[in-house]
């Protein structure tokens, strides 16, 4: 049984029933069944499928922004926007697939010889509750363009959002079965990636949880790709826009109740400025509004869960008790729910918990560096290496720092996020493979050589 908790109230929402191993072999043949037609359809036939779904999530967006209020606590004024971006994403990949998936001749001692790419057949899709809609999409749509069929297995914590998603694809009129969900417990999650007819993995979550997906799947000989988790760091030099880039950490920060793997969480500020940007991104913090996610006044909703907000309290006050100082925040609320307030922590240290560990929720720590040398070593002292950002005014320097900071993406003078048009991913302990872009279609098909005399 799967269970829907309103995180804002802590009550439960409502009751789903779970696969048994009998019902998850009979969702994964239905995928492998459908991979036969959906295979051999024409790209231009597979866009006009995404097309569709893409417009069924606009019409529904109102309700998909709600479910995601009510089962992990994403503001609704920031549940449309996702939305609109899973939307975005499928229509990318129904415009761009051909060109991703073009022919590609090379020269060799053959009359003609090149590269073509070929769909794997049914992928397996786990996915966290962090961005029910736009994870999936994320995996969905260049998986499904390339011509495979999809296994989504959601969060367990998010089952009404994983029943929503198929709902769209068949009111969308898609082929039956090129997308099943597969609602089940985490326990039997290894019997679908051990089924024969799943050719590879897809896994977006905590590194532990990674590596045995990883592990399993490698044991089967099926290839995987891992987005883990991530302890980006933002640094700002002397000669950046403080104002634009106290802006862009905020909003970084909080989003998604600070609940996502490319959120700046380490923020590294250079001595000169230091003092006058930690003011400058208080006064920001202290107007946000934490509160009930289905009001579009509120900024900040609750923590998804309720060990998730006990580990982040740790966090905090470990920190704090290695001599952090508090400016905001940091005590836990009493009553229902799982709300944890706006916490800023500063003169945060390589060894402080709040730097080595990953934290999940509204909580900014920031660090001070001596130069630009220093706020490098500082950013690359992680075993994390997702995304990183830098704010200077010397563009030869940000694109020097963007070549020594270890991290799958960066960003210069901007924010750190997904695009459908650019590849994501990671390394160190915040995983391998991309998604998104050219790059992401090409993870799961078979690039193979033909080579003709």
């Amino acid at each position: 049984m799967l269970n829907a908790t309103n995180p804002y109230t802590g009550q439960i929402l409502n009751h789903y029933q779970g696969l048994d191993e009998a019902g998850i072999e009979q969702r994964i043949d239905a995928a492998h069944q459908a991979y036969a037609t959906w295979s051999r359809q024409s790209i231009a036939e597979r866009a006009e499928v995404l097309r569709a779904v893409a417009d069924k999530l606009r019409e529904n967006k109102p309700l998909l922004a709600k479910l995601m209020a009510e089962e992990m606590g994403k503001p609704v004024k920031e549940g449309g926007p996702e939305v609109e971006k899973a939307a975005w994403c499928a229509e990318h990949y129904a415009e761009h697939a051909e060109m991703y998936l073009a022919r590609e001749e090379l020269p060799s001692d053959a009359s003609l010889s090149y590269v073509c790419y070929q769909p794997l057949g049914t992928l397996l899709g786990i996915l966290p509750w962090n961005a029910p809609l736009w994870l999936a999409f994320r995996y969905l749509a260049p998986a499904l363009m390339a011509g495979n069929t999809c296994v989504m297995k959601h969060d367990q914590h998010v089952p009404g959002c994983a029943e929503a998603i198929e709902t769209v694809f068949r009111e969308a009129g898609a082929p039956d079965n090129i997308m099943v969900n597969l609602p089940v417990e985490t326990p039997l999650v290894e019997k679908a990636i051990r089924d024969p007819r799943i050719v590879a993995v897809s896994f977006t979550g905590s590194p532990g949880a990674g590596g045995k997906v990883a592990s399993t799947a490698a044991s089967e000989i099926k290839p995987s790709v891992l987005e883990l988790g991530g302890s980006d760091p933002f640094i700002v030099l002397q000669d950046a826009d403080l104002e634009a880039a106290a802006d862009v950490a905020t909003l970084s920060r909080i989003i998604n109740a600070g609940q996502s793997c490319i959120a700046a969480k380490r923020v590294i500020v250079e001595a000169p400025v230091y003092d006058d940007f930690i003011g400058r991104v208080f006064e920001r913090l202290q107007k946000l509004k934490l509160g009930d996610p289905l009001s579009e006044e509120t900024d900040i909703g609750p923590i998804a869960r309720f060990d998730l907000r006990e580990d982040l309290h740790r966090q905090v006050t470990e920190t704090i008790a290695d001599g952090a100082r508090c400016l905001m925040g940091g005590e836990m609320p009493e009553g229902e729910g799982f709300l944890y307030p706006v916490t800023m922590l500063v003169d945060v240290t390589a060894t402080m918990t709040a730097f080595r560990e990953e934290t999940f929720g509204p909580v900014m720590c920031v660090i001070r560096a001596d130069d630009a040398k220093h706020a490098i070593e500082l950013a690359n002292d992680s075993e994390f290496g997702l995304g990183a950002g830098v704010w200077t005014g010397n563009a030869a320097l940000a694109e020097d720092m963007a070549m020594q900071l270890e991290a799958g993406q960066v960003a210069i003078n901007g924010i750190v996020k997904t695009d459908p048009r650019l590849p994501s991913g990671g390394i160190k302990k915040s995983g391998y493979g991309r998604e998104l872009g050219p790059h992401g279609i090409k993870e799961f098909v078979n690039a193979k050589q033909v080579w003709i005399k």
